[in-house]
């Protein structure tokens, strides 16, 4: 994997145990050159990622609306600025770029990104690796809730299981380079269930 986008807060949360983490994958991207494509924020865990690559002599490549920088949120030290028209233009431009996708505690924003990447993979139009780096159980609701999805049929196992979590980022990037996707088909068949 040559480029990994990373979705996360644009605050820092309450636990330090987020912004140590969201820099050591930072660093840890930078050692493993690995790029980092992200929002193109400096603030919260967004920045602090971000910094992670860039003060261990990585690379970061920010896609960010304009909308946004005028707000003054821009990281200007990235690598590289791409600057787009919408939000929906930014997560195509940063699927395009990736190799894989890794989500860290974050809000609205970062789960709309997490499940339209996921489900862009549930449907075929892409066969990445979208992981989870579940930092002090924040995720564990969410997993939870994504098995009760298979428990009701709403969700197939096999798509269920496409969502690579971890609590260590040792861990998270074997499973991500080591990632088969499904041959399997997306729709439910009531008969089978």
């Amino acid at each position: 994997m040559k480029r990994i986008t990373v979705f996360c807060g644009s605050s820092f949360g309450t636990e330090s145990i987020y912004t140590e983490q969201a820099t050591l994958l930072g660093e840890t991207f930078a050692k493993e050159n690995i790029e980092l494509v992200y929002g193109g924020a400096k603030v919260g865990l967004m920045g602090a990622v971000a910094d992670g690559v860039l003060n261990n002599g990585g690379k970061a490549i920010g896609v960010l609306p304009n909308f946004l920088r005028s707000k003054e949120i821009a990281h200007l030290g990235l690598t590289e600025l791409i600057l787009v028209e919408s939000m929906h233009e930014r997560k195509t431009k940063m699927n395009d770029l990736c190799d894989g996708v890794i989500a860290l505690p974050g809000g609205f924003g970062t789960l709309e990104e997490l499940f339209e990447m996921i489900t862009w993979a549930q449907l075929g139009l892409h066969k990445k690796p979208i992981a989870i780096l579940n930092i002090n159980g924040f995720y564990d609701s969410l997993i939870e809730l994504t098995k009760t999805m298979v428990e009701k049929g709403l969700l197939k196992e096999v798509n269920q299981k496409m969502l690579l979590v971890s609590d260590t980022i040792p861990d998270l990037l074997h499973q991500m380079r080591n990632y088969t996707p499904p041959t399997v088909g997306k729709w439910i068949d009531k008969d089978k269930m």
